[in-house]
């Protein structure tokens, strides 16, 4: 059995990190507006469980972005594949990660990519140099760590 699963990252701002890593990544955030606006109208949810970026209604803790060329439910918005969840939490984070994402250059093109993320907001923590090779590792707008090689 093939199981189906998502990346969860706590965040104590869920959709300026969905932007980030949307940006970054060449995903798009995902749009739930359709299914939290029947929600509403339902008596479901309310108000106060929303937020409008960009324009649109969207839930307060929790932002996605998905793979553009993955599928997903028409209705709620909600990406089947390769995904990337941000959930609201009260704490900020205060250690290393224990899990991280690794991002891949085009060949030469390390240093580029390395810029163009400092340019939407990571910062460059160091290079690692190993035998086996050599990566550049930043921190995304909230200070989780990731590699870009």
């Amino acid at each position: 059995m093939t199981l189906h699963w998502k990346v969860v990252v706590d965040a104590q701002d869920p959709h300026a990190q969905a932007d980030f890593w949307a940006e970054a990544l060449g995903y798009v955030v995902e749009d739930n507006s359709a299914l939290i606006e029947e929600l509403l109208g339902a008596g479901a949810v309310t108000e106060a469980d929303t937020v409008e970026p960009h324009g649109r209604r969207a839930w307060r803790d929790l932002a996605a972005v998905r793979h553009p060329e993955d599928p997903y439910e028409e209705r709620s918005g909600t990406g089947l594949g390769r995904r990337l969840l941000f959930q609201r939490v009260p704490e900020p984070k205060t250690a290393k990660n224990r899990l991280h994402l690794d991002v891949h250059s085009a060949p030469g093109q390390r240093e580029a990519e390395t810029e163009r993320l400092v340019g939407l907001g990571a910062s460059t923590l160091r290079t690692v140099e190993v035998p086996g090779g050599s990566w550049q590792l930043l921190l995304d707008p909230e200070g989780n760590e990731f590699c870009v090689h």
